[in-house]
């Protein structure tokens, strides 16, 4: 069985591993189809089990599974047990797997220029709103100046549809935000949550963001431009589908 995986196009440093998966390729079936990571969703656990031991053939260790509840605490992937409740992970140590899954949120990869330290966030709009990106940086402990990001398959701004008060919580908290943001005619707001991780990692003094729509030459990934609810063949998606399986985004030191 060969698994469809995604290889992030961005500067890394030597020495730092990742790559974010798709739902092809793996043994679940319908509504889960097909390679489905995550064990919360109501999928069959053997074929959950099976999906991972796929998974793992391309990883140097088991990923540290979080239980992720939208908010913005960060854990060190090198001590912390499967299952902590947490958002994000980092790690200073070589071989460990930090990851996330989702169908839809926005998985952000840091990285370090010198290949040091390695961190992974799940940044719905809750989570950003509560500061994941900027508590993941924190735990890191590297200058944003020093640091690289990537930006994974998540809902496209032409999808994701929310309401006033969304768009004021992230107005409120950076003007430029409103610009993330386009009204419709049902009353509602288009949200691109990109551009809204984008504005938080800049604030950071992260500028070598790379991923959809980066606008920055030789920095563009195999995800560019992906919208998980319309990409039905490639992605999950929660608010398309809403029974359905989860996509993994991992990074690590080698």
């Amino acid at each position: 069985m060969s698994v469809s995986l995604i290889l992030p196009d961005w500067p890394a440093p030597p020495g730092v591993r990742a790559l974010a998966t798709t739902r092809q390729g793996g043994a679940s079936r319908a509504p889960w189809q097909s390679f489905n990571l995550g064990d919360h969703v109501g999928d069959d656990p053997r074929a959950v089990a099976a999906n991972r031991a796929l998974l793992r053939r391309e990883l140097p260790a088991e990923p540290l599974w979080l239980t992720q509840v939208h908010g913005a605490r960060c854990v060190d992937a090198a001590g912390a047990v499967p299952g902590t409740e947490a958002d994000a992970s980092f790690t200073r140590q070589r071989g460990v797997v930090c990851a996330v899954l989702t169908a839809d949120c926005l998985p952000v990869l840091l990285c370090d220029e010198q290949a040091t330290v390695v961190a992974i966030a799940h940044a719905g709009w809750r989570g950003l709103a509560a500061g994941v990106i900027e508590a993941t940086v924190g735990a890191m402990a590297v200058p944003g100046e020093r640091l690289l990001a990537w930006l994974g398959p998540a809902i496209g701004a032409q999808a994701f549809e929310v309401g006033g008060e969304v768009r004021d919580v992230f107005a409120a908290h950076d003007p430029r935000a409103a610009s993330a943001f386009a009204a419709n005619p049902q009353g509602k707001w288009l949200c691109d949550i990109y551009e809204l991780a984008r504005l938080r990692l800049d604030a950071l003094g992260i500028r070598r963001v790379a991923g959809p729509r980066s606008g920055i030459p030789g920095m563009q990934s195999p995800s560019a431009d992906s919208c998980t609810v319309s990409e039905t063949e490639q992605f999950f998606s929660y608010r398309r589908d809403g029974i359905t399986g989860r996509m993994a985004s991992l990074i690590w030191l080698e």
